[in-house]
């Protein structure tokens, strides 16, 4: 992996001996990282290790127990949440669904003009979504609920784009759908950070990884992504191995 020169990173996020969780009570402890523009970073750990605690405390949703979590103020995040956590009670289309992202930055009292609808449009797109743009959400598949949300975010002009379980519960053609596009999206310039507990996901794809449970390892990917370090996390045995240039594991 190219190294680059530190004068030309842009920090976007940082964490200071931060200690994340609810209730006065850490999830993680000590957390001391910082994030740059324009790379992958896939966060993984068993269930309850805090990987969404990681990602509410990036984008300002919780406030550390101590320590600092410093944002820049030249970016802007975009968050895609798991598709269930979206109310298919309403009878809202793709398209508006995707305009939600807009109304945050119109003025008091405006509405929605020829910018919001070409940015909606643009996203839509961009996610392969326009020949559905009309449709009601709740009649999608799984697959699509999730391009709708990413496109959502997209729409949004986010910096960072923030993914929560994206392919949750999708087959093997829907999940390889999704991951395509989020490829894509960082080919195209944005940074991403995604949670996933399917750590193939990410083997080949993230730059940087997170590895949480209750503490924090970080580092690159190859640094990361280990059979001692996954072994060691998830109290089994873990084999990680290179199969034709991709990153393959097992337990």
């Amino acid at each position: 992996m190219e190294k680059e020169n530190a004068d030309t990173r842009q920090e976007f996020l940082s964490f200071q001996n931060a200690d994340l969780g609810y209730s006065g009570k850490a999830v993680i402890s000590a957390v001391e990282l910082t994030l740059y523009k324009g790379r992958f970073y896939g966060i993984v750990g068993p269930n309850g290790a805090g990987k969404t605690t990681m990602i509410k405390s990036m984008l300002g949703i919780i406030k550390p127990l101590s320590g600092r979590i410093v944002r820049s103020s030249e970016f802007r995040f975009g968050y895609v949440p798991q598709r269930e956590s979206m109310d298919e009670l309403f009878p809202l289309s793709v398209w508006d669904i995707v305009m939600m992202s807009r109304y945050p930055l119109l003025k008091a009292f405006k509405i929605p003009g020829k910018i919001d609808r070409d940015a909606v449009r643009k996203s839509i797109h961009d996610v392969g979504l326009d020949h559905l743009k009309n449709t009601p959400y709740r009649q999608l598949s799984g697959g699509q609920k999730q391009r709708t949300l990413i496109a959502r975010a997209l729409a949004g002009e986010p910096d960072v784009l923030v993914l929560d379980e994206p392919t949750n519960g999708m087959d093997i053609g829907a999940e390889k759908a999704i991951m395509d596009v989020i490829k894509g999206l960082h080919r195209q310039g944005f940074t991403i950070v995604m949670i996933t507990h399917l750590i193939n996901l990410v083997a080949d794809c993230a730059d940087y990884i997170m590895l949480l449970n209750g503490g924090i390892s970080f580092g690159l990917r190859e640094e990361i992504l280990t059979s001692k370090s996954l072994s060691e996390t998830y109290d089994i045995e873990v084999t990680v191995c290179n199969e034709r240039g991709r990153t393959l594991i097992f337990a």
